[in-house]
C-alpha cells in the first residue's frame, strides 16, 4: 500500500527540516567567524578593549578575545603561536629574533609611564624624582624619604623621616622593561649591575612590595603609605581616584617634566625618525629640554605566518584599522588611555609590516 503522509504531517516534517538546516547553517556561520586572541600588557589592555566593541560592530565575522596577563606572557604565548596578537610594551631583542626571525613587532601607539606614590601630606604635590635616585631606592642604596639626595632635589619640601616601600612587579613586565631601561639609561651603576628586562633580578630591600599588573601596583600603593611606584600611563584615571602623588621625573635634559601630551610628544619627535623598519627601538630617555624621559611603543607581536589566509587577512585588517588615525589611533581612543597616536612615518612602518603577514 502506497505511503503518504497527511498534510498536516507532511507540513511538519518540512518544518523540521528547514529548522534543522537553518540549525546546521547557524552553527557553521559561526564556526567560520574568525577567532583572533589577544593577550600580554596590562598597560595595552584597556585600549585594546576600547578598540574591540567598535571594530567587532562592522567586522560581525571576526571574533576577538583580549587578556591582561603582562608583556612576558603575551611575548611568549605570540611566539609559540598560541595567540595572534602578543600586546607588549617591550620589543623582542635581537637574541630573540635571531631564534624566532619570523616575529613582527609592530607598533600600535605611544605611550608613557607615571612614577607614583604614597606620602601622606605631600600626596598633592608633584616631587622631584630622577634616575640615579629611583636606581638608590630600588637597589635598597636610598632608604628613607628624607635622604640627602631626595632633599637636593626638593628644597623646602618637608620630607618625612619613614622608610621608602618601593613596588616592582612580580610578572613578565613591559613595564618594568621601560622603567629599568630608564634607569639603566640614566644610571651606568644600575645598567653595570641590575640591567633591565620583563623581568629582573630585584635588590632584596626591606620592607619592598611585589605586585601583578597595573592594576595591582595601584592597589599596592594605594594600599601602603610611604611606597612609591612605577605604573603605565593608561591607569591614570585610577591613580587619580586613589590620590596618588606623581612624580615630575628629571629628562636627559636635566629638566623635570610630567607625561603629558606635549611631553610625550617632544620625545617622539626626537626618538620616531630614528625608527628602524623592523621597529625595534627604546624610545626612553630622548634628548629635549621638553621630553618626557619614559615612553615607548606599544607592540603587537605577531608571527608572519599565521594559521590560514582567513586568520591572516582578518588579523591584517585588524592591525591596519588600529593604527588608522580614522581607526583605532583616532582621538577619541587615545584621549581616553592618555596615549599618543603614532606620527605619520611610524604608522607607515607599521603597516609596511602588517603587510608581511601571511596564511
Amino acid at each position: 500500500m502506497k505511503n503518504t503522509l497527511s498534510p498536516s504531517r507532511f507540513l511538519r516534517r518540512t518544518l523540521i527540516g528547514v529548522a534543522a538546516v537553518a540549525a546546521l547553517g547557524g552553527a557553521a556561520a559561526a564556526q567560520a567567524a574568525v577567532q583572533i586572541q589577544e593577550t600580554g600588557s596590562s598597560l595595552l589592555y584597556p585600549l585594546f578593549n576600547l578598540w574591540v566593541p567598535d571594530f567587532a560592530h562592522t567586522h560581525p565575522g571576526v571574533q576577538i578575545s583580549t587578556a591582561s596577563t603582562g608583556s612576558g606572557t603575551g611575548l611568549s604565548q605570540s611566539i609559540a603561536g598560541l595567540v595572534q596578537v602578543g600586546a607588549s610594551d617591550a620589543y623582542m631583542s635581537g637574541a630573540m629574533m635571531k631564534q624566532h626571525p619570523d616575529m613582527l613587532n609592530i607598533p600600535l601607539a605611544i605611550s608613557s609611564q607615571m612614577v607614583n606614590y604614597n606620602l601622606p601630606g605631600l600626596n598633592g604635590r608633584h616631587l622631584k624624582l630622577s634616575g640615579p635616585v629611583l636606581a638608590g631606592i630600588y637597589s635598597g642604596k636610598i632608604t628613607n624619604w628624607d635622604d640627602p639626595q631626595i632633599r637636593a632635589l626638593n628644597p623646602g619640601v618637608a620630607l618625612p623621616n619613614h622608610v621608602i616601600i618601593p613596588v616592582h612587579r612580580t610578572d613578565g613586565s613591559g613595564d618594568t622593561f621601560i622603567f629599568t631601561q630608564y634607569l639603566s639609561f640614566s644610571t651606568p651603576w644600575w645598567n653595570n649591575k641590575y640591567a633591565y628586562g620583563t623581568s629582573i633580578s630585584w635588590a632584596p630591600v626591606q620592607g619592598g612590595i611585589g605586585a601583578e599588573g597595573n592594576p595591582g601596583m595601584v592597589d599596592a600603593v594605594k594600599g601602603n603609605p610611604y611606597s612609591v611606584a612605577y605604573i603605565g600611563v593608561s591607569y591614570k584615571a585610577q591613580t587619580e581616584g586613589a590620590h596618588l602623588g606623581e612624580a615630575l621625573l628629571k629628562n636627559r635634559a636635566g629638566n623635570f617634566v610630567l607625561p603629558e601630551v606635549k611631553t610625550v610628544k617632544a620625545a617622539a619627535a626626537a626618538m620616531v625618525p630614528k625608527t628602524p623598519a623592523d621597529q625595534r627601538i627604546s624610545l626612553i630617555y630622548a634628548p629635549g629640554k621638553e621630553s618626557y624621559p619614559i615612553i615607548n611603543y606599544e607592540y603587537a607581536v605577531v608571527k608572519a605566518d599565521q594559521p590560514n589566509g582567513q586568520v591572516a587577512g582578518e588579523l591584517k585588517t585588524l592591525l591596519s584599522w588600529a593604527v588608522a588615525s580614522t581607526g583605532g589611533n583616532a582621538e577619541k581612543y587615545m584621549r581616553q588611555v592618555n596615549f599618543v597616536p603614532l606620527p605619520a612615518n611610524a604608522a607607515h612602518q607599521s603597516l609596511a609590516q602588517i603587510a608581511k603577514i601571511h596564511g
